[in-house]
C-alpha cells in the first residue's frame, strides 16, 4: 500500500503541506487546495512554484482532488465552466505526472425530484474522454453527489461512461441514507458499499465518522476505526486483495475541508492530520 493524504487539511501553504508529508515519512500528497484554490485553479505561476518545491522536496502528487463535477455543483450549471477546469487539469497532471484525478457527478437534488441523470451521463463521457484521450484515468468519488445516492447509483455511472473508474471514500456512505432502498431509508453500509464496488476501485480515500444524529446535520468525525466506516475491515480486505494503489487520508477531525469557520487552530489541523496518519499505518500492519 502507498500512502497519501489531503494534507491542505494540515495547511494551507505548500510548504507545511510538504512539512507533514516529511514528517509522516511519505512521498505523496494528494493535490486539493493550495493557498486557498484547487490545484487546477493556480495561474501559471503559482503552479510553477509549487512544482519546483515539490521538485526539491521529492514529494509527488498521487491524485489530482479536482472539483470537477463536484457535490457544491448543480447539474444545471454552465458545463464550459466544467470543461474549462477540465483544460486546465489536463496540462498540470502531465506536468507533474499524476494519472488520477478525482470526479463526481455533481449535486444530489432533493430526492424524489428529477435528478437529470441522462444529462450526467452526458458530461461524464465528455469529461472521462477528454481525460483519456491525454493518457489520464478518471475516477468518481462517491461523496454527496448521484453516485453518492447508494451503490447501485455509483454502478449505474461505471456501466454508462465507459472508461470510468472508482475512488471509494470509507467515510461517506456513513452519513447517506441509502436511496436504493424503500422508505425510510437506512443509513448505507460502508462495508456493503465497498463490496459492491470494489472491482471498479483504483484509489481509497479514508475517513471516519458516526452517523448524524439526523440528517442535514454535519457527522462526528473520529480517527480510523473508531467509527461506522469500517475503515479496520476494508483495510484488512485491501492488504489480503494486494491492493496496489494509493491510501490517501482525509480526516476531517480537526476541520472538515468544506466547513466555513472564521478561526481554524492549524496547530491542531497540523498534528492531527500527522496523528491521523501514523494511525492509519499502525492499522495497515495490524490488518
Amino acid at each position: 500500500m502507498k500512502f497519501s493524504g489531503f494534507t491542505d487539511e494540515a495547511a494551507q501553504d505548500l510548504a507545511g503541506q510538504i512539512k507533514a508529508t516529511q514528517e509522516l515519512g511519505w512521498e505523496y500528497i494528494s493535490a486539493r487546495g493550495i493557498d486557498g484554490k484547487n490545484i487546477h485553479d493556480l495561474d501559471g505561476r503559482a503552479f510553477e512554484a509549487a512544482v519546483a518545491m515539490l521538485e526539491e522536496s521529492g514529494i509527488r502528487i498521487a491524485e489530482f482532488g479536482s472539483l470537477i463535477g463536484s457535490w457544491s455543483k448543480s447539474i444545471k450549471s454552465d458545463f464550459s465552466v466544467t470543461l474549462g477546469e477540465v483544460e486546465r487539469a489536463i496540462p498540470k497532471m502531465q506536468r507533474l505526472g499524476t494519472q488520477i484525478v478525482r470526479v463526481m457527478s455533481y449535486a444530489q437534488e432533493s430526492w424524489g425530484s428529477e435528478q437529470y441523470l441522462d444529462e450526467r451521463v452526458k458530461r461524464l463521457r465528455e469529461i472521462v474522454a477528454r481525460f483519456t484521450d491525454a493518457g489520464l484515468t478518471v475516477a468518481h468519488e462517491n461523496c454527496m453527489n448521484y453516485g453518492g445516492f447508494s451503490s447501485q447509483h455509483t454502478l449505474e455511472l461505471v456501466e454508462n461512461v465507459p472508461g470510468l473508474k472508482l475512488i471509494f471514500d470509507t467515510g461517506n456512505p456513513v452519513f447517506q441514507r441509502d436511496r436504493s432502498t424503500l422508505e425510510p431509508h437506512p443509513w448505507q453500509d460502508a462495508w456493503q458499499f465497498y463490496q459492491d464496488v470494489k472491482e471498479h476501485i483504483v484509489h481509497v480515500h479514508v475517513k471516519d465518522c458516526l452517523n448524524p444524529v439526523k440528517d442535514g446535520v454535519e457527522p462526528e468525525y473520529v480517527f480510523p476505526g473508531e467509527g461506522q466506516g469500517c475503515v479496520r475491515q476494508i483495510m484488512a480486505d485491501l492488504k489480503s486483495s494486494n491492493y496496489q494503489g494509493f491510501i490517501a487520508i482525509e480526516p476531517h477531525v480537526a476541520t472538515v475541508f468544506h466547513a466555513k469557520s472564521d478561526s481554524v487552530d492549524w496547530s491542531q489541523c497540523y498534528q492531527s492530520y500527522v496523528d491521523y496518519g501514523r494511525a492509519l499505518e499502525l492499522m495497515s500492519t495490524e490488518a
